[in-house]
Order: C-alpha cells, then sequence, then structure tokens
C-alpha cells in the first residue's frame, strides 16, 4: 500500500440536524469549528440541514423543506420577468395587421360577387 495518502483526522464526528435536532455520531474527515458534549464526551459538530431523520423521503411526510429560500427567490425571479414583460409589451404598441385582399380572394363567409358581362 502506499503510506501517505490516506486521511489522518479520520475521527468520530457528530452530525446535528438543524430541522429537529436530532444528532447521528459516525466517523468522518469532515472539517468542524464547533464542539458538542454527548455522554461526557466532546466531538467535533457538523450542522446539517436535511438528514434521514427529517428528509420527507425517509419520513413519509410531503412538505416543502427550504432553508436556503430557493422556491422564495425562484417566485421572485419568475414575477420580475412577468413585470418586465408586461412593461416592454405595454411601451411598445403592436401594429395592427395589415390584409391584402385581390379581385380572385374573398373574406370568409362572404359569397362572391357575380361577374358582368364585360369581365
Amino acid at each position: 500500500m502506499k503510506k501517505e495518502i490516506h486521511p489522518t483526522n479520520y475521527r468520530p464526528v457528530v452530525f446535528q440536524d438543524l430541522n429537529d435536532n436530532s444528532t447521528v455520531i459516525t466517523r468522518s474527515t469532515a472539517q468542524a469549528e464547533e464542539t458538542i458534549t454527548l455522554d461526557g464526551v466532546e466531538y467535533p459538530l457538523v450542522k446539517v440541514h436535511i438528514s434521514s431523520s427529517s428528509h420527507p423521503f425517509f419520513t413519509g411526510e410531503e412538505r416543502i423543506v427550504d432553508v436556503e429560500g430557493r422556491v422564495d427567490k425562484f417566485k421572485a425571479r419568475q414575477a420580475a420577468a412577468e413585470k418586465a414583460r408586461e412593461t416592454r409589451s405595454a411601451a411598445k404598441p403592436k401594429a395592427p395587421k395589415k390584409m391584402r385582399l385581390d379581385e380572385t380572394t374573398t373574406k370568409l363567409g362572404a359569397t362572391p360577387a357575380p361577374k358582368t358581362a364585360q369581365e
């Protein structure tokens, strides 16, 4: 085996779910700035937004978990785009379409004029 290619900081770490404050102790190399004391032992603490204890797939609940505001940002972008579309359409009025009728075509539903002897 090659030496010095494996991480040296593989240690027990606590992952805490911010939705329901559940904790899981596992071994990891994740960097953590905070610590937590569980059962008299101090562990590095990594806070996560979603874990298996709060994810709708594992809990069976259908709910929107949007901690970072992605849905709100999307709705705001859609509203801004709609407003911009309305101001553009109000700024330049559309010209009415011109229809050309020549002698051989008639309007829909109209009966053609009878031909005279001179034609």
